[in-house]
């Protein structure tokens, strides 16, 4: 990255930031979000157990926001490390795993370029951000080394009515060729993962780093 592009990244970086740091106390609000009403709940819980190994594992929970998913990794019996670059969305994932008595390591990190060390985790799980994040076959490179051999990768996305978003292709499209078992799982004819009823494109896509 150039001077000039590292300047630009950083200040879109720090303008991002400060609107997600805003959105932290409200954040939860979203029922898939706060994860607050226990049939939702049940619903994401199903579906996060049944793609992590049945042992205990080590699981990077990638802008993991206000600690929802990593709480309930964790009470599935894994070691969670969660990243988000808000400090605000870090705050209440802390307090959250706190008051669940979940001993997750929270950290304020870029996701596009965390600074962890390679084939460190077993899985690597990521829900509503690799749309966000620029040049997503690069970022998946990053993420990939992270993970130690045979390792999993999750990418909960979708391409929303709000014309935001990721189609499931251009995903599978920027995968490193170092995946396999790659498969896409349809999640928008359940509306227990949302709340409510949803027409518009959202996937579950898993693979595995060949070894």
């Amino acid at each position: 990255m150039s001077e000039n592009n590292a300047s630009n990244y950083d200040q879109q970086l720090e303008e991002a930031r400060q609107i997600w740091n805003s959105e932290a106390s409200s954040f939860d609000n979203q029922p898939d979000h706060g994860l607050q009403d226990p049939m939702i709940l049940a619903a994401w819980t199903r579906l996060l157990k049944a793609h992590l190994p049945f042992s205990k594992a080590t699981v990077l929970d990638i802008g993991c926001g206000t600690g929802s998913l990593s709480v309930v990794i964790a009470g599935l019996g894994h070691d969670v490390t969660g990243i988000d670059f808000s400090p605000e969305m870090i705050a209440q994932a802390q307090a959250k795993a706190g008051a669940a008595q979940q001993p997750i390591q929270f950290q304020v990190m870029d996701a596009a370029f965390p600074k962890l060390p390679d084939q460190q985790f077993d899985v690597i799980i990521c829900r509503h951000l690799l749309w966000a994040l620029p040049e997503i076959d690069h970022v998946l490179e990053r993420w990939v080394r992270l993970l130690k051999a045979q390792g999993r990768l999750l990418l909960i996305e979708g391409y929303w009515f709000t014309k935001a978003g990721l189609h499931a292709q251009e995903i599978l499209d920027a995968l490193p060729t170092s995946l396999t078992d790659i498969s896409v799982q349809n999640l928008s004819d359940q509306p227990d993962f949302w709340g409510k009823t949803v027409d518009d494109e959202r996937y579950l896509i898993t693979a595995r780093l060949q070894t």
